[in-house]
């Protein structure tokens, strides 16, 4: 097994790396691929090489190694309400705080909705901004604009071939690998009261500077079984916030990659991001703030630690 990232040597420019066994990175730049982005626009036809050279050992200690986000991704299609029990839990929150039924019958309406929107409806997808990124051990910089600073751990699909209308049959041939993606929002910024009737605003409330960390790195395909029984977990502090499976979601991966290239033209070093569970700041009644450390993991995909920072008003980042 290997992995794809992008690292650098301290003091140095970064480099694309083959991750072996989570010890051990080979500078690909040796081999004539100058970044990840290059590597995947070629991927499948490189997948032999990168077999040989993961074969032939050798590398530098990972932990000499400043880790980077694994790649700069092109489209960052994002999809929202795509796990069952999470979109369920707002349901009956949202019912109880308007009395107008109890949780047990909120629960009824909310599978039942879910059943639906499960055999007839459609994903519900929007763009993301490509200069949220960080690594995945970066510090989060929390705005000073907004209170409520949330996590939502979610599995990202790298594209690895591009297309436009994919068929949801041939969609995961499409898909050059998987990476854990953490898209932050600040809540009290999703909702605009000067223009109640447009809805969501997605620009303002999740696209800060360092609110998408991802990596550590891209595991290719044939290294993920079913990338519908990963376990999604994430702790703030030590405590175990969010802990789900992906098998929860509504519209699994195949579906949200063939959904993606009917709205736009899919390439390689696109990502898509498949959707929280259940388990974030707006269910604990918890926010981040300064100081807090946040530790992210998906099944076989490694590890995120990331340490949230104050802003100050002038943009700078404050003492934590």
């Amino acid at each position: 097994m290997y992995a794809i990232g992008t690292f650098a040597r301290y003091g140095e420019e970064p480099f694309p790396g083959l991750v072996i066994e989570d010890r051990r990175v080979v500078d690909l730049s040796g081999y004539g691929w100058r970044s990840v982005e290059q590597l995947l626009r070629s991927w499948f036809s490189s997948l032999p090489v990168l077999d040989h050279i993961a074969d032939g050992g050798g590398g530098t200690a990972l932990d000499d190694l400043q880790v980077l986000a694994p790649l700069a991704p092109g489209q960052i299609l994002q999809s929202g309400a795509n796990y069952r029990r999470h979109v369920m839990d707002i349901i009956v929150a949202e019912e109880l705080e308007r009395g107008s039924m109890s949780s047990e019958e909120a629960a009824v309406m909310g599978a039942e909705l879910m059943d639906e929107r499960a055999a007839s409806g459609e994903p519900y997808m929007f763009l993301g901004a490509a200069t949220a990124v960080c690594g995945p051990n970066d510090d989060i910089i929390l705005p000073a604009r907004g209170k409520q600073h949330d996590w939502e751990l979610e599995l990202a699909v790298v594209i690895g071939i591009g297309g436009r209308h994919i068929s949801k049959e041939a969609a995961l041939k499409h898909v050059a690998g998987y990476t854990i993606a953490n898209d932050l929002t600040t809540r009290d910024l999703v909702y605009r009261p000067d223009l109640q009737a447009i809805g969501t605003d997605w620009l303002r409330a999740k696209n800060a500077p360092t609110f998408l960390p991802i990596g550590p790195w891209i595991v290719p395909t044939r290294f993920v079984e079913d990338p519908q029984a990963l376990t999604i977990s994430l702790s703030v502090e030590g405590q175990l916030m969010q802990n789900e499976s992906t098998a929860d979601m509504i519209f699994d991966v195949a579906t949200l990659v063939s959904y993606a290239s009917s709205l736009v033209p899919l390439r390689p070093g696109d990502l898509i991001l498949t959707g929280s569970p259940a388990g974030n700041g707006m269910h604990h009644r918890r926010f981040l703030q300064p100081g807090d450390t946040i530790v992210a993991s998906i099944t076989g995909l490694g590890t995120q630690r990331n340490v949230c920072v104050a802003e100050s008003p002038n943009g700078s980042v404050a003492a934590g």
